[in-house]
């Protein structure tokens, strides 16, 4: 067990879900939590278990893209303190690269980006968020990526991706206007975890700084130590891994 606890500013023994525990970066997360002092109810939301048996992480099978699955999850849980929803789609499902030109773009690249990285992050909010707590520090965070914003954008490409990480940002500031009227102390924003060495960033390592190409377990402390810093006057907004806000 760590001696610090990472989210020291919950203030109190907590509950914790990160959806999409098998990824890269989820399962680094649950690694985090599981030692933390102050998580004492670890849960992961993913399509197939991935924790060692004699984990206490409580598992649940869930598929972001099926609202019914997202319903029936909820029931694992009796209240939460912390949700990282670390899902995320670059690469098509039949292993198609994100589109360089305007002469890539297809209609079922674009439905598949927005389905996995807005759409299901955002049903899970609409089912999760009613569970947080009314009066005390919560914090629902969503992986973004800075490529999703619209000012910062000076490349192009990646259209699908870009897009539908922007619109995730929307739906982030939504979400947290209306959780602020019945939660004040909540906090809801998007989170760009940097370049990690995960399968999603694989094929595009080669153009990366070294010193910019995280572990996964040096970015899951990253995002924490982020998270554990943030106010509810940071509510909506999207922020790297170093704690700078991303514009929009």
């Amino acid at each position: 067990m760590t001696e610090r606890s990472l989210v020291s500013a919950l203030a109190r023994p907590s509950k914790a879900l990160i959806v999409g525990g098998r990824g890269g970066i989820g399962r680094a997360l649950l690694k985090q939590l599981l030692g933390d002092p102050l998580i004492d109810d670890l849960h992961d939301w993913s399509r197939a278990n991935a924790n060692d048996p004699s984990s206490s992480i409580r598992w649940t099978e869930i598929d972001i893209t099926d609202e019914a699955s997202i319903s029936a999850a909820t029931k694992s849980l009796d209240g939460i303190d912390l949700v990282i929803v670390a899902t995320g789609l670059l690469h098509g499902a039949d292993g198609r690269a994100p589109e360089k030109s305007w002469r890539d773009l297809s209609a079922e690249q674009m439905t598949e980006s927005f389905l996995v990285n807005t759409v299901g992050p955002t049903l899970i909010a609409k089912h999760v968020l009613p569970l947080l707590p009314r009066r005390e520090r919560a914090v629902f965070a969503i992986l973004s990526a800075r490529v999703g914003s619209i000012e910062d954008n000076r490349l192009g490409g990646w259209y699908s991706y870009r897009a539908s990480k922007a619109a995730l940002n929307q739906m982030i500031k939504s979400l947290s206007i209306e959780l602020a009227r019945g939660r004040s102390d909540a906090i809801c924003v998007g989170l760009h975890p940097g370049t990690v060495d995960t399968n999603l960033s694989r094929p595009f390592q080669s153009n990366v700084d070294p010193e910019k190409l995280f572990t996964t377990d040096r970015a899951a402390r990253q995002l924490l130590e982020v998270i554990n810093g943030l106010t509810p006057k940071d509510t909506g907004g999207v922020f790297a891994w170093d704690g700078q806000r991303i514009p929009y």
